[in-house]
């Protein structure tokens, strides 16, 4: 009986609240949602340019994959693509919700390790779990340079946009984490996303990292800190791989955590 909303992390409900309020962005997103020739054109790119995982092709990511899906309560089991790409990334789109997709790039593979993988991919349906597919695709607006057709300044729309966004990564790390049940296994892919190596993956410490984070804290905790925090945030789609570090295994401590974990 899980929700979206049981874990859905407090600033991604208050910046969705912020996007409602942007006058078009929300009619500019659900009509491109509401476009199968979208959608169809996405299948097509990728049923024809990636292997499709199942039972019989790549058949431990497709267990990996429903496992999450079982955990986290979701009957439909989106399909999962393997893209040839060396920079390691995973995305997912559901655009009318009747085929939504989740994309892991090769690269992603040779750097995690199994349950690693099934974070990520815990990652990725929560944003199908929390229902962000009309502001995940308001920043594909942005994206394609359409943000001028809206009736308010571009800056402050790109500006909510990439602040939603970010704060919803947060929520779908909380997925991952509801699924793999272990905040090192989730802290480990964010450490390997930022500078993983399969090379030296034996000296890769998750406390090293965490540490990490806490020095990142102290270092931006002054007033000019702060501004450069701001500024180095400000552009990026995902929340830095530190602050992401931190609230997870601050979350992980949390007593609304260990109730909804059980």
């Amino acid at each position: 009986n899980l929700n979206g909303s049981d874990f859905q992390h407090p600033l991604d409900k208050q910046n969705t609240q912020v996007l409602r309020s942007l006058p078009g962005l929300e009619f500019v997103a659900k009509s491109m949602i509401m476009s199968t020739s979208a959608e169809e054109v996405l299948f097509l790119e990728n049923i024809s340019s990636s292997v499709l995982a199942g039972p019989d092709q790549l058949p431990t990511l497709h267990r990996l994959l429903t496992d999450a899906c079982e955990t986290l309560g979701m009957k439909n089991v989106p399909d999962l693509y393997v893209r040839q790409n060396p920079v390691p990334n995973a995305y997912t789109l559901a655009l009318t919700g009747r085929r939504p997709f989740i994309v892991l790039h090769t690269s992603l593979l040779d750097l995690l390790s199994d349950d690693e993988l099934q974070a990520v991919i815990a990652h990725e349906l929560g944003h199908l779990k929390c229902d962000h597919a009309v502001w995940l695709t308001a920043a594909n607006v942005l994206a394609l340079g359409t943000v001028s057709l809206l009736p308010i300044v571009s800056a402050t729309v790109e500006d909510a946009v990439m602040r939603w966004l970010r704060a919803a990564e947060l929520s779908c790390d909380r997925a991952a984490l509801l699924v793999v049940q272990d905040p090192k296994v989730v802290v480990s892919s964010f450490m390997k996303l930022a500078g993983g190596s399969g090379r030296f993956a034996g000296e890769l410490s998750v406390d090293a990292f965490l540490q990490q984070a806490k020095s990142y804290e102290q270092a931006s905790s002054s007033p000019l800190g702060w501004y450069l925090r701001n500024a180095q945030n400000r552009a990026l789609s995902h929340p830095l791989p530190v602050l992401r570090a931190a609230e997870i295994d601050t979350w992980s401590r949390s007593a609304e955590y260990k109730l909804m974990g059980k």
